[in-house]
């Protein structure tokens, strides 16, 4: 009988990097384009780092196939999801946190005034990521984008 660990809870394993100071890399903030930095890789996730100024955010994008979670661990963030042709904002501050499926299609922003924190976990490591543009209530690929070329 083979004993099948169970996968870990990725809102879960994202808390657990909530401090940055128990990062292998500085934080930063980057005036030009939202920071990022992978903090870990394993066969079961890969966890990132990015912070988000006044303003800064992606484009409606999916996670290439890959299931996640975020966790915004400083100031507040704004994630739009797609309902009914319509983008939705949801409101996550602080302490929020948030798991997605494989086709979970979403934007995120930083609409405070605030510099903004957050931890992302996905599994399987992202491959590749589609951008989306809502037309007419629909989305329509803008782009596939590829690891190791794009990011």
């Amino acid at each position: 009988m083979t004993h099948h660990r169970p996968e870990p809870d990725l809102l879960t394993v994202a808390a657990g990097w909530a401090d940055p100071a128990g990062w292998p890399v500085a934080l930063r903030f980057d005036p030009a384009e939202r920071w990022y930095a992978r903090l870990a890789v394993s066969d079961e996730h890969e966890v990132w780092a990015l912070t988000w100024l006044p303003g800064q955010g992606t484009d409606l994008h999916d996670h290439g196939g890959s299931s996640g979670a975020f966790r915004v661990v400083g100031g507040v963030l704004t994630e739009e999801t797609v309902s009914a042709g319509r983008l939705r904002p949801r409101l996550l501050p602080a302490g929020a946190g948030r798991r997605f499926g494989p086709r979970h299609v979403h934007q995120v922003t930083n609409r405070g005034s605030a510099p903004a924190v957050s931890v992302h976990v996905y599994r399987p490591a992202l491959l590749r990521m589609t951008r989306y543009h809502l037309l007419n209530g629909r989305l329509r690929v803008a782009e596939v984008a590829e690891a190791g070329r794009s990011w």
